[in-house]
């Protein structure tokens, strides 16, 4: 039953990973980040242009930890993102910082985000 149980886990873990991106911009469609590119802007403004640039690169991606999101994004901007996703803005940060950079990375294939 262990091994059923992890396997099920993993496989149900990929399943979210994997619906990660498609969560985070749609969250961002209700602010006014507006997507993923305007996401990315805040953040290079915020201090953050070399994990963004990381990012849509092609090399590996730097972390990024809820400590720079929040600095980078500022209190209010936070918890907007946090009351579209449904959760603490903690546990927003912990979200964004775990996924954000495969998002951008996923999204980005030419090196560059759509624009819409």
């Amino acid at each position: 039953m262990g091994l059923l149980d992890s396997l099920l886990g993993g496989s149900l873990g990929q399943i979210e990973a994997a619906a990660m991106p498609a969560l985070i911009s749609a969250v961002l469609a209700k602010t006014n980040l507006g997507n993923l590119q305007g996401l990315a802007n805040q953040l290079q403004q915020g201090g953050l242009g070399n994990q963004v640039q990381s990012w849509l690169g092609n090399g590996t991606n730097l972390p990024v930890s809820a400590d720079q999101l929040r600095a980078a994004l500022g209190s209010d901007q936070v918890r907007q993102l946090a009351q579209h996703f449904g959760v603490s803005p903690d546990a927003a940060l912990q979200l964004l910082s775990e996924h954000l950079p495969g998002a951008i990375d996923q999204a980005s294939p030419n090196g560059a985000l759509p624009s819409s």
